[in-house]
């Protein structure tokens, strides 16, 4: 089959097919070797491995990782793409395309019948709108993951890595560090894809810990925190917490809980660390 890296070859199949892009699904395909190359190095595919793909497109990274790992299950949301890639895959017996939302996925069942409940290996190249939900679902639910490696919009591959105080920060930033080690394997500008992006876009891999970096017993409470920060993020941190729907701690004890900390009644939750939040979940929970 000819490689889809390779632009005239995608065209070539868009034509056949005379498919048309889904503006809906956020459509844009890789058609660059070099970064096909990184992102295949980046997640460190081996034969022993089974791979997830999120939204394989017409198969462009999927022929890569069928190169290079034990057996790879591509999730495609877009039914239009099912014959494309029953076709330009057609020569490969190590993959399993399935149309569905990867939402909606039992991810769980996949690994556990297919790779002995080892920890797998996740592959994508994100429609931006959808970047947080997927990569937060993944992690969320404790499938066993060794890495994700992800397209994702340049911004939002910067806001995954930041650290406090910078404006990028955010609750992201604090979800993606809780459970992963996130860096940023290569800027890609939107020449590299079909059709153009507006924004550039990196491949960023988050490599997932092995125990969180802090510890905390109610992460549900932790998250809560986090997002009640930012949500209002002009507002210090005590009328965030105070404000927000989700949490129901009095001005009091949440002044309380500042105070046995160490920390100005004026802070703002951006200036927080995943430790200080850690802390202060466990100083609210114990307030409660």
């Amino acid at each position: 089959m000819a490689n889809l890296g390779n632009p005239q070859n995608t065209i070539a199949v868009l034509q056949k097919y005379q498919f048309n892009f889904q503006k809906k699904y956020g459509q844009n395909f890789l058609i660059d070797t070099h970064v096909l190359d990184k992102i295949i190095s980046a997640a460190k595919i081996t034969k022993d491995d089974m791979v997830l793909e999120v939204g394989p497109g017409i198969g462009t990274m999927t022929q890569y990782l069928c190169e290079h790992a034990r057996e790879v299950i591509a999730v495609e949301i877009d039914k239009n793409l099912i014959p494309i890639l029953e076709d330009t895959l057609s020569e490969y017996d190590n993959i399993t395309i399935i149309h569905d939302d990867i939402l909606k996925v039992d991810i769980e069942k996949i690994v556990q019948e297919r790779n002995s409940g080892r920890p797998i290996k996740v592959v994508a190249n994100l429609p931006y709108y959808i970047t947080t939900p997927i990569i937060m679902g993944l992690f969320e639910s404790h499938v066993p993951i060794e890495n994700i490696t992800v397209m994702v919009q340049k911004e939002v591959a910067d806001r995954m890595q930041v650290g406090p105080g910078t404006k990028d920060y955010g609750a992201l930033s604090l979800a993606v560090q809780y459970y992963a080690e996130p860096y940023i394997v290569a800027n890609v500008p939107p020449n590299c894809f079909m059709p153009r992006p507006k924004v550039g876009s990196a491949v960023i891999r988050l490599t997932r810990h092995s125990e969180p970096p802090v510890k905390v017993a109610e992460e549900k409470l932790m998250f809560q925190l986090i997002r009640a920060s930012f949500n209002q993020r002009r507002k210090t941190l005590v009328n965030g917490l105070n404000n927000s729907p989700e949490l129901n701690f009095s001005k009091e004890v949440i002044v309380k809980a500042l105070e046995s900390m160490g920390l100005p009644l004026t802070v703002r939750g951006e200036t927080l660390t995943l430790e200080e939040f850690a802390r202060l979940s466990e100083e609210l929970r114990g307030a409660e």
